[in-house]
């Protein structure tokens, strides 16, 4: 089969990465060349992309995130709540999902990230009521679906509240069954190397809803596997109280015990982590997902990301659950981490660049991909493009800081692997309305249990 001819993304309004004045040359999904300004591209016989109108960033990476719970968004039995009541209220819902509300659910997360310059996204699933057991696979086939490439995980709960834990037995699997479907969904789905569009990672959910014996197991079967962990942790003031009532120490102590403290993890939320514990963490090089807008909305706190960048630990970005979140969108989510972080620390220490770099870079190393979150040669062709001709942005200056400060939300282009996945703002073949409207049938099916209003 002959190469795919080059694609010159040229004369950009702006873009985020030195010496590409003119734009970028992709190929065979990969960059192939930043072209400087007053130059050309060495690669012969280009096909030309005008992108005068647009802000070129590294497509945008989404570190945490629980798709299934689009279909509970604004829930009022879960409003105004802290999270452990919070997830009371959720937990029965979320146990009558089927198999059918989990793949529309899935769609409309994927599909609403998309839109919003995302292209490469983890997912945590952990909730298996019985039908529910090939979530992943649900889950792998919406992402080819989409063209969007996808680092899954396979969560799990088995504390349940007879054993001391937060989630129903309705929610939880044993530990054997947990195992023995991690290890298949790996070796079904995961895909290895730097063009990998279909990863699977290894997720018990937090300290609160998982056995000491599972998440040991969890950490041998991930080296066994080589796949990355990822869980819940040091979110909460209730969890730094469980953990100290249940195993007579803190999370991060916790975590270590059960040989999790590595460059294999990185962990949802970090908000309640002590100066000790950063530099063990910066020094494992375990790395930290910031949720600004579900710890917004819970009232849990806001991560230190200033003192651990600072004690060597690799900062993400994710937009969390739609129930603790209610949207999907990673850009909103880059300005809700700059707006919070720089409230917290001041306009001398947190810049509009470090929350795009959170979401980049940053989330590159959270998922284990260095290929990804920077626009260089020989990086994946990975490309969100913004347009700049909304009422929000009339009257900016610096195109880059606009797209943070002025609030962008949704892409006009989208590449993935040098292919594009939106076009004109749209998901090519994916019939919106449609969509919407079997979401929003499906979610209140769940939410009244079948009976309606």
């Amino acid at each position: 089969m002959s190469a795919a001819k080059p694609i010159w993304i040229r004369d950009p309004l702006a873009i985020l990465a030195d010496g590409a004045e003119r734009g970028i040359v992709v190929r065979n999904g990969r960059i192939i060349e930043l072209v400087p300004a007053g130059g050309t591209p060495a690669a012969a016989d280009v096909t030309v992309f005008d992108a005068s109108e647009h802000v070129v960033l590294p497509g945008l990476i989404n570190t945490h995130h629980h798709f299934y719970q689009t279909l509970t968004r604004a829930l009022p039995a879960a409003m105004d709540r802290e999270l452990f009541p919070w997830l009371q209220a959720l937990y029965p819902v979320w146990a009558r999902m089927t198999p059918e509300s989990l793949e529309l659910g899935v769609t409309v997360a994927m599909s609403e990230l998309l839109l919003s310059g995302c292209t490469t996204t983890t997912d945590h699933h952990y909730v298996f009521p019985a039908g529910l057991e090939e979530s992943v696979d649900i889950e792998v086939g919406v992402a080819k679906r989409l063209g969007m490439r996808v680092l899954l995980t396979r969560g799990s709960m088995n504390l349940s509240q007879r054993d001391g834990g937060l989630p129903p037995d309705s929610v939880v699997q044993d530990e054997d069954t947990i195992l023995a479907d991690s290890a298949r969904v790996v070796a079904k789905h995961h895909q290895r190397g730097a063009d990998a569009m279909v990863q699977i990672a290894l997720a018990p959910c937090s300290p609160f809803s998982v056995t000491t014996s599972l998440m040991r197991a969890t950490a041998d079967l991930a080296d066994k596997l080589d796949v990355r962990l990822h869980t819940h942790l040091a979110e909460t003031e209730d969890e730094n109280k469980f953990c100290e009532q249940m195993y007579g120490c803190r999370p991060l102590d916790y975590l270590e015990q059960c040989g999790w403290l590595s460059a294999r993890t990185w962990l949802a939320h970090g908000i309640f982590f002590n100066a000790d514990e950063m530099k063990r963490l910066g020094k494992a090089r375990t790395t930290i997902s910031h949720c600004a807008c579900s710890n917004q909305l819970l009232a849990s706190g806001c991560c230190p990301v200033c003192e651990m960048e600072e004690a060597g630990v690799g900062i993400g970005i994710g937009v969390d659950g739609s129930a603790s979140n209610d949207g999907s969108n990673l850009m909103q989510e880059v300005r809700a981490a700059f707006l919070l972080q720089r409230a917290h620390y001041g306009v001398s220490r947190v810049s509009h660049k470090d929350a795009l770099r959170w979401a980049t870079q940053g989330s590159a190393a959270c998922v284990g991909r260095p290929e990804l979150g920077e626009i260089a040669v020989g990086k994946a062709a990975d490309l969100a493009l913004f347009k700049l001709d909304e009422l929000r942005f009339s009257g900016h200056g610096d195109p880059l800081a606009a797209l943070v400060l002025c609030g962008a939300h949704r892409a006009d282009r989208v590449m993935v692997a040098g292919n594009w996945a939106v076009v004109d703002g749209a998901i090519p073949g994916l019939d919106l309305a449609d969509l919407v409207r079997r979401h929003s049938a499906a979610a209140r099916a769940m939410q009244t249990g079948g009976l309606g209003k």
